[in-house]
């Protein structure tokens, strides 16, 4: 009798342990259907992931001040509120209006389209993870702004996952798809382990992206020239023995 109530009461002890756990599995992760069910996720801490069940349109830019993953799962944020004091629909109009904006704080966004605001992301002194698809076309004054305001003294930094597929149809030469303003510090970008600065005042086309990644490396380049030196060389000297030798002949 005494063994069989040991083993319940071990398995009561177990069973208590366990049910914490279980709790926070289950409210770590969110599917959200509007603004209001977003923003609810937002404030509770134990969620970590939030996933967008449809398109979502939000009158307000999203600010995230703590480390949580915003999985767009293919489906579009919209920014569908007014711009400055006139209340216009015009969102070349500036209002600081951001579909989300990172404050001093670790958010990866995955597989999202962000539209409809004066730009899509702002990285004010926290990190972007980039993940999947990524679509910042739509937006007034360009994509990603990596930036720091008054008061932070972290380095904005975006990491470009390797597999990113980053895409904005509405860039020009006035909407960037990334920029760090002229006001700002020097903002970090990561790819694959390889870190680049890019300077204040910069403003990067989804190329010029790219291109930051794309270098040329000097010891392969150096030695094809070397070797095609030896190859002339001894073209050269089989050329000039060749003469030599047809003279005695």
């Amino acid at each position: 009798m005494l063994r069989k109530r040991l083993i319940f009461l071990l398995g009561l002890a177990i069973a208590l342990l366990l049910i914490p756990n279980i709790k926070v599995s289950a409210q770590s992760e969110s599917l959200v259907h509007n603004q209001e069910e977003l923003l609810e996720s937002l404030n509770n801490k134990d969620i970590t992931n939030i996933v967008l069940a449809n398109d979502i349109n939000t009158t307000q830019k999203i600010n995230i001040t703590r480390k949580v993953t915003i999985d767009g799962s293919n489906h579009t944020l919209k920014y569908v509120g007014t711009f400055g004091e006139e209340k216009s629909s015009d969102n070349k109009i500036w209002s600081g209006i951001y579909l989300i904006q990172v404050y001093k704080t670790i958010v990866t966004v995955k597989d999202i389209k962000l539209t409809g605001g004066n730009a899509a992301i702002l990285v004010n002194g926290g990190t972007v993870k980039l993940l999947g698809n990524i679509d910042v076309s739509g937006n007034g004054f360009g994509g990603i702004e990596l930036s720091q305001g008054k008061g932070v003294t972290n380095q904005s930094r975006m990491i470009i996952d390797d597999d990113t597929n980053l895409v904005n149809t509405t860039e020009t030469s006035t909407t960037p798809t990334m920029w760090v303003p002229s006001d700002s510090k020097d903002a970090v970008v990561e790819m694959a382990g390889i870190l680049k600065t890019v300077k204040k005042g910069e403003e990067l086309s989804l190329i010029e992206i790219e291109n930051l990644f794309t270098t040329e490396n000097p010891e392969t380049s150096d030695n094809l020239n070397l070797l095609a030196l030896f190859g002339l060389s001894g073209l050269t000297l089989f050329y000039i023995s060749y003469k030599n030798l047809k003279k005695e002949l």
